[in-house]
């Protein structure tokens, strides 16, 4: 099917390649600037309000000084990026009205989630922590869908571009592809945020890759875009350094890496995601490994055993003896080299 027709506007960012990317790096400094600036209320206004996270009892001590430190802290960037977005890379762009539509939503979804998981309120006995898994997974793919059916009819993206061999139609196919995608890496980056500023600095990481490969394959909005969440989830990590003043909660997880497997989608280099989000597809497939050992070796032996000391992995990892620092500072260092990866399988 032929993609809905646009009529041409034209964008208030420049239209070269090269004067685009400078003009974002700008948007990027600027959205750092914006971040700092409304955090400090913000967090004020969240202690005041009483909106303090809740930690199980089972991730152990050096998790229960976390306790109350206030959550919800995503909507910082996200409203910074939602501003600038509008402001300076919509007009004359308005595929950008997707990643923002993903971005808003997916948050929406967060703060409903984390506000059954604030210090004080109500949990029976027995309950999910959180909303329950299925009703999110709902939400989720709903929103997943309809962004991978905008992608595939109104903008017209239905190919795969493969490392050395070259770029391939798969037509109907990319629609439930492009769907596990959005709500694989969006529970990725959610499993993620478990340690101070891990989520956050990965995701800022492979924003950047993908920020150079939209501007390898010529997608300028998709430029702007990234770099825009750079500079907001730098003013984030300003707070979130440990020990963290604010925690991002899945208001900022879950829409971090929905909007991330968007502007990858978006790049028509989506696989690579796999390489650019190698940390966050490890996290994932951790918890999936030890879920499927723990259930096969119960029936097979009476009793359920565990490939990792807990998981996902960065929790296997404090179990060992490493440090929140030393975990987030050395899943940063394999993440960069993971992104520097992915931009070198993208220029071949």
């Amino acid at each position: 099917m032929m993609p809905l027709l646009v009529p041409a506007v034209t964008s208030i960012m420049p239209s070269d390649a090269g004067e685009n990317m400078a003009v974002s790096l700008a948007l990027s400094a600027l959205a750092f600037v914006i971040t700092v600036i409304i955090g400090r209320p913000y967090i004020t206004w969240l202690r005041q309000h009483n909106v303090g996270k809740r930690i199980r009892m089972e991730l152990g001590d050096t998790h229960m000084s976390k306790m109350g430190t206030p959550t919800i802290g995503g909507m910082m960037f996200v409203v910074t990026v939602v501003v600038l977005t509008v402001a300076f890379n919509l007009y004359g762009r308005l595929s950008m009205l997707l990643p923002i539509f993903v971005l808003v939503s997916t948050s929406i979804l967060g703060v409903v989630d984390d506000m059954t998981t604030l210090v004080g309120s109500v949990r029976k006995a027995g309950q999910e922590e959180g909303l329950a898994g299925r009703y999110k997974l709902i939400v989720q793919f709903g929103i997943a869908t309809i962004s991978a059916l905008i992608m595939h009819f109104s903008l017209g993206l239905s190919h795969i571009y493969i490392p050395f061999v070259g770029r391939y139609n798969i037509g109907w196919f990319y629609i439930p592809i492009a769907i596990f995608a959005i709500i694989a890496m969006s529970n990725a980056v959610n499993l993620a945020d478990g340690v101070d500023t891990l989520a956050a600095g990965l995701s800022a990481i492979a924003f950047v890759s993908y920020g150079i490969i939209a501007y390898l394959q010529g997608q300028l909005g998709v430029v702007t875009f990234c770099f825009t969440m750079v500079g907001a989830l730098m003013g984030f990590l300003w707070f979130n350094a440990n020990p963290a003043q604010v925690i991002m909660g899945d208001a900022g997880a879950l829409s971090l890496g929905s909007s991330l497997a968007v502007a990858a989608f978006m790049t028509g280099q989506w696989l690579l995601m796999v390489v650019v989000g190698a940390v966050f597809v490890a996290e994932n497939l951790s918890v999936m490994i030890q879920t499927s050992y723990f259930k096969y070796t119960k029936r097979k032996y009476g009793e359920g055993r565990r490939v990792f000391r807990r998981t996902p992995i960065h929790h296997h990892f404090q179990q060992l003896g490493w440090s929140d620092t030393q975990v987030s500072l050395r899943f940063w260092l394999m993440g960069m080299m993971a992104g520097l990866l992915g931009v070198a399988l993208a220029l071949m």
